[in-house]
């Protein structure tokens, strides 16, 4: 056994040696790793051990099952609801454009919500193993928690950067909610042009910008553009298909959906960038000079410094009260600025570095990439009110 394992690490070093990545892809076969069995301490596992334990418990109500008590215990709020009716999904058979799957968010966990379907699904994002898929059974007896290994197949690949992450994509939709990817398909973060952006969505809310495919259903295969009309860019309320009633909020805002495209990807590369290094480390100290930890270590400076962040062409009005809610978690300097204010004149975010500096997972990386992180960050920032804010709700994020 000891011959095998020592030929395993030799094969191993040479594959790395040969590689610009010490992480190659793998979920389980390299102890830094171990995503399968490894501990993670992520929101929603935390909730599933104290109704366990009975510290915390769940009501069961009537047609929405245990959505609200689960958007109660783990601090997200209604007004986040995104409605996605396309076929996407593990449980996509029960996704329509009547009944389409919602979507609540905070900067740590996503739950999804379909009426009638079995299960309620969370994707939440453990502090160094990435994002961990479980799901809820919905049913009035006990509540019935279990890790969900389906998501991971499409939740890791090369769009969410190799990593059981999330992933927001756009696609052309028939008008019974088949996806046609045929036709156009397209990864969603901060940097997406709003043309390409939320197919296969509801969107509530008005923008300045001339086109986005939310809310657009394809009757031409051969003419998908002629979906997007001026009636489904702008649009106060849901569409009538839907069974409003169902959910607990009327709205997809739209403000709301440019925050989580943007949240996504920060999580993965978080996720990414704690990864490589700890797979680096395993064979000596991480290099930050060069191949893989060099590009990923730049991507994570770039994205959470909103380095490309897709331009309004005119200011975005949401209709639900999500703009608030957001706005007020905080935390803020001494002058009562925050990095979850908004501009939505120009652009999305007021000041010029990601909430997501906050985040559990940006404290939990290894301490040679938060340093070589926070290190590009300060090098990249250069607008005084970012750096004001960073100095007084960031302690020794100079250091």
């Amino acid at each position: 056994m000891a011959a095998v394992a020592a030929a395993w690490l030799v094969a191993t070093i040479a594959a790395i040696a040969q590689s610009r990545s010490a992480y190659p892809g793998l979920l389980d076969q390299h102890p830094a790793i171990d995503y399968s069995i490894g501990a993670v301490n992520d929101v929603v596992t935390q909730l599933r051990r104290d109704v366990t334990v009975g510290t915390t418990s769940l009501a069961f109500d009537g047609p929405q099952g245990y959505l609200r008590a689960v958007l109660d215990a783990l601090n997200v709020p209604v007004d986040s609801q995104l409605l996605v009716f396309s076929k996407t999904g593990v449980q996509n058979a029960h996704t329509s454009p009547e009944h389409p799957r919602a979507l609540y968010f905070n900067d740590r966990v996503v739950v999804g919500y379909i009426p009638g379907a079995p299960l309620l699904e969370m994707a939440s994002h453990d502090p160094t193993q990435g994002v961990i898929f479980q799901t809820l059974v919905q049913s009035s007896a006990a509540p019935l928690f279990a890790r969900s290994d389906r998501c991971v197949s499409c939740h890791r690949s090369e769009n969410s950067l190799e990593v059981p992450g999330i992933l927001v994509r756009s696609n052309f939709t028939a008008t019974d909610g088949r996806a046609l990817p045929q036709l156009g398909s397209f990864v969603i973060d901060h940097r997406t042009p709003f043309e390409q952006r939320w197919g296969g969505w509801y969107v509530t809310g008005a923008q300045g910008n001339p086109r986005h495919m939310g809310n657009a259903f394809v009757i031409d295969a051969a003419k998908p553009e002629a979906a997007v009309t001026a009636d489904t860019i702008n649009r106060s309320v849901l569409d009538a298909r839907v069974e409003a009633g169902l959910y607990p909020a009327a709205t997809s805002d739209m403000i709301a959906l440019m925050v989580f495209d943007h949240q996504g990807r920060a999580m993965n590369l978080l996720t990414r960038l704690g990864w490589e290094t700890r797979v680096a480390a395993a064979y000596g100290s991480p290099d930050f000079s060069k191949g893989e930890l060099r590009d990923v270590l730049q991507a994570a400076v770039d994205y959470l410094s909103l380095a490309g962040e897709a331009r309004l062409a005119g200011p975005v009005h949401g209709v639900s009260t999500f703009e608030r809610t957001f706005t007020q978690q905080g935390p803020r300097d001494r002058a009562g600025r925050s990095l979850r204010e908004l501009d939505l004149q120009t652009r999305l975010f007021k000041y010029r570095c990601s909430y997501m500096i906050y985040s559990p997972a940006f404290d939990a990386l290894p301490a040679e990439a938060r340093r070589e992180l926070l290190a590009g960050l300060k090098r990249t920032i250069t607008d005084r009110d970012t750096l004001a804010i960073l100095d007084d709700t960031k302690p020794g994020w100079r250091e």
